[in-house]
């Protein structure tokens, strides 16, 4: 855990480093260095992006849930009267 957490942590100095001079100056200070263009507008751009971060984690989690473990277990399933296994 501690390795990721230091690997994590070289990750984001990383992209500080790669903001240019006049992005840093448009960003708000928890944005700094972090991300190019123009900062936020208003506190609903945070609320929309957080909104898409939690939709996006929630697929992912659906995503890779399924794949180990899909659970069509039932005879009546429509992948049975597709697929043929005699």
């Amino acid at each position: 855990m501690k390795k990721l957490l230091l690997l994590l942590s070289f990750f984001v100095i990383d992209f500080a480093c790669l903001a240019c001079e006049v992005c840093k100056k448009q960003q708000p200070k928890v944005l700094r260095g972090i991300v190019h263009g123009a900062g936020p507008d208003s506190n609903w751009d945070y609320v929309v992006v957080w909104f898409m971060v939690l939709i996006v984690m929630v697929s992912l989690f659906y995503s890779i849930k399924w794949i180990i473990k899909p659970g069509e277990k039932g005879e009546e399933h429509i992948k049975r009267s597709i697929l043929n296994f005699d």
